[in-house]
């Protein structure tokens, strides 16, 4: 151990650990994998949580009351939550995925919480706007352009000419992100992309893609909690194989990242100036930058914590959950933390072909691999899968913690090695009309 320190979550109404019960509220889509992580942290903290969400029954446990919100309709759900918040007096209010983080924002609003304005919120969540603030703001983003896209439209080269990369406005997970070297292979993109945000509720989001200068360099995942404007960096993960398309699947997180001082603190900067061109002042910050010899250049960054499992990775380095983390931050509790030596990544599995799940060989095995500590399979037989750009899902994650990076690095790649998902062919069955009436 490096030392005990305490950790400073907010700066303003501090309440001393545990003394007295709080209260959140957690808008969450219903098929969010962060409500769990959410819960358990809850509970560990002795937190009061209830959820907000939206289907036929509102999302409960033993531990967790649930409450049925329209969260896509923002007009008649705030008045459900307002109503709510009357009866409950919560001390917080988080919004768990970029959908949702915008009705949590206008609750805070109007019930005086501490949350992030919702302008700030959209602006993070949407990719045209934030890249219109960031370059107003001096912050280095790729060269852009916002373009209304239909089947039968053909673009010619972008004035940022190629490679270039096509990107829906508001879909996270690399979903629809497509690199384009040729004319050809941008109009192929645009429509394969095109399909993909036919699901979009939103008008403007459904119509409209992000073209974008490809940015050559490493990338990195940055991961913090602004506390009154102030960013604290809890980690920062390399990931290491190169990022170049044409699709843009992560694989390796690592952290301690490889850098030297110098990058480390170029990268804090850029995140931090970020936040202030947004405006965000509090809550987790998950962004994703790339290095090369003209410094670093903004990629992504989003108002809230970092996607699938890779959220365990915070506890090896500061012993606590980001989930806890965030919750501690948001009502003002200070967590006493102990900072590990050595280092700790987690490869997500990658779907290679698309279709329906048997099974995944070799878990025991790859779970031998020394500096190996857990493979979690998320998806369970049966379950169809698709590759990017069209896939939503990774088919699990493999956690490691080693003495340095390199090590915790090799150990993923030998246990990847031994892993053999089986996937069978996916035959739709249609019915004939007379088939379906009988």
């Amino acid at each position: 151990m490096r030392c005990r320190r305490l950790w400073r979550l907010n700066q303003v109404n501090k309440r001393p650990f545990n003394t007295n019960r709080h209260s959140v509220l957690l808008i969450s889509p219903p098929e969010s994998y962060r409500i769990q992580p959410y819960v358990r942290a809850a509970l560990s903290l002795d937190l009061e949580i209830n959820i907000a969400s939206e289907g036929e029954w509102a999302i409960s446990s033993p531990h967790s009351a649930g409450i049925d919100v329209p969260l896509q309709d923002h007009q008649s759900a705030l008045p459900i939550l307002l109503e709510l918040f009357k009866q409950r007096q919560y001390d917080a209010v988080i919004g768990t995925d970029d959908s949702t983080l915008e009705l949590a924002a206008k609750l805070a609003e109007k019930t005086g919480l501490q949350q992030n304005p919702p302008t700030a919120v959209r602006l993070a969540r949407r990719k045209d706007l934030s890249r219109l603030c960031l370059h107003q703001a001096g912050i280095r983003v790729p060269a852009f352009l916002v373009v209304e896209a239909s089947e039968q439209q053909l673009f010619d080269e972008p004035y940022f000419g190629f490679p270039c990369v096509i990107k829906p406005l508001a879909l996270s997970a690399s979903r629809g992100v497509i690199r384009a070297n040729t004319c050809e292979s941008l109009n192929r993109g645009v429509k394969r992309s095109l399909r993909i945000i036919s699901e979009q509720t939103d008008l403007y989001e459904k119509n409209h893609l992000l073209l974008e200068q490809f940015i050559d360099g490493r990338e990195f995942a940055i991961e913090g909690i602004l506390s009154d404007r102030q960013l604290d960096i809890l980690a920062i993960f390399d990931k290491p194989d190169p990022m170049e398309g044409p699709y843009f699947e992560e694989t390796y997180y690592i952290s301690p990242a490889r850098i030297s001082p110098n990058e480390r603190q170029i990268l804090i900067e850029t995140v931090q100036n970020a936040c202030r061109a947004f405006g965000l002042v509090t809550g987790p910050v998950h962004a994703e930058c790339r290095l090369n010899k003209e410094g670093a250049w903004l990629i992504e960054m989003a108002a809230r914590t970092i996607g699938g499992l890779c959220s365990r990775l915070l506890t090896f380095g500061t012993g606590y959950s980001l989930e806890q983390l965030v919750l501690a931050n948001a009502i003002g509790l200070e967590l006493p933390q102990e900072l590990k030596d050595g280092a700790a990544g987690v490869l997500m599995l990658p779907t290679e072909t698309a279709g329906i799940l048997r099974r995944v060989e070799g878990v025991m095995r790859a779970e031998k691999v020394p500096y190996i500590d857990d493979i979690e399979i998320s998806l369970r037989e049966g379950y169809r899968v698709s590759p990017l750009p069209e896939g939503t899902s990774y088919l699990g994650f493999v956690f490691s913690t080693a003495p340095d990076s390199d090590k915790v690095e090799q150990a993923l790649r030998d246990a990847y090695a031994l892993l053999n998902p089986v996937i069978a062919p996916y035959w739709p069955v249609s019915m004939s009309k007379k088939e379906a009436s009988d």
